[in-house]
């Protein structure tokens, strides 16, 4: 209890415990991050060093600098950090609902109908030249919608006079199984453009941000996460099981579909602009329970912080290892995610 401290706001109306040794560790995470942040934007083509990077961002610096730093690398870096934070965020949800710490986006489905929606999105506005007929614009939004509805197939499906977590992943693996299915299916009928397109935005990259994406991705997230902050008690009841929270006055399967549409769309504004980056919401969760407990006041942030570090540094690895060319963070999550994944199969046999 020493580590704990009551904070009062509003005249006593809201009040909160503070973990402080956790609370620490967060803001010792959260530096990190925004150190990679920045000295993320050194990286690419061409090394700028980074007392040059600090000068553009304070209004100094040569012309062709700010155009490298600030219109070409800042806006991936922006969307690799965000999309980060909001698949673990929606990683950290899903765990909490299922009661599992192998749960994530990936595994009930929600990232591969963003997927299959991309890739249909392909297929239905392709022309017989292989050309898109609309604006390629469009496909983030065909990506968001794509991955709520599956979160509300996954939901219904799993529904049997309630939702218990056992039904809901097991419902959402073999929704999984089936979008990932319509996918290839997709791509193998397609044009070659239409199956260069999908891969790359299935395997995940933040290559092509500019800043009107930014524009709609940065505060749509952040809204998302606080909203996900301020109901973090409503997760701590969730996992005391179902007759504890019904009995603390909980509305279960009510509570347990709006957090279920918010990790959706959380995961859906990720993955609209960045792709569909794989690990990164079964990853960030569990780092952020071992380094800070179980909490979701603390774990929800640090689990965002983290998030945002794997992908930026996968983005960074992405742009350097290989150049010229340029890897797709997502292989790189993955390349990390699916030994983690295993490791945890291991560790964690009965769960």
């Amino acid at each position: 209890m020493k580590n704990l401290k009551t904070i009062r706001l509003l005249q006593n109306k809201v009040s909160f415990l503070l973990d402080i040794k956790a609370s620490k560790k967060l803001t010792l995470i959260s530096i990190i991050a925004l150190a990679v942040f920045l000295f993320s934007a050194s990286f690419g083509d061409s090394f700028i060093n980074p007392i040059k990077v600090l000068q553009v961002l304070i209004g100094k610096g040569s012309d062709f600098d700010q155009l490298i730093i600030v219109d070409f690398r800042m806006p991936r870096i922006f969307i690799a950090a965000f999309a980060g934070m909001a698949l673990a965020g929606a990683g950290a949800i899903l765990q909490g609902i299922i009661k599992n710490p192998l749960a994530s986006p990936d595994i009930i489905g929600i990232s591969a109908g963003g997927g299959a929606a991309v890739v249909g999105f392909l297929a239905m506005f392709s022309d017989s030249n292989h050309s898109l007929t609309v604006s390629i614009e469009w496909l983030p939004l065909a990506g968001f919608i794509g991955a709520t509805i599956v979160g509300l197939i996954v939901y219904i499906f799993a529904w049997k006079d309630g939702v218990t977590p056992t039904r809901l992943v097991l419902i959402g693996i073999g929704v999984s199984a089936f979008m990932q299915a319509i996918t290839t299916m997709l791509m193998i009928i397609g044009p070659i453009y239409q199956a260069s397109e999908a891969n790359k935005w299935i395997t995940g990259s933040v290559k092509s941000a500019d800043w009107s994406q930014v524009q709609i991705v940065v505060p749509l997230i952040l809204i998302l996460l606080l909203i996900t902050f301020f109901i973090t008690r409503q997760l701590n009841v969730q996992e005391l099981g179902d007759d504890t929270a019904a009995s603390l006055g909980q509305s279960v399967q009510k509570t347990r579909l709006f957090l279920l549409l918010l990790s959706s769309s959380l995961v859906a504004s990720a993955i609209s602009f960045a792709g569909a980056i794989g690990f990164v919401g079964l990853m960030a969760p569990h780092i952020a329970r071992r380094i800070v407990g179980p909490s979701f006041g603390v774990l929800i942030p640090t689990s965002a912080a983290i998030g945002a570090l794997l992908v930026m540094v996968a983005d960074i690895i992405g742009r350097t290892a290989f150049n010229p060319l340029e890897v797709p963070a997502g292989v790189f999550t993955a390349a990390i995610g699916a030994p983690y994944f295993i490791y945890l199969l291991f560790r964690n046999p009965r769960k």
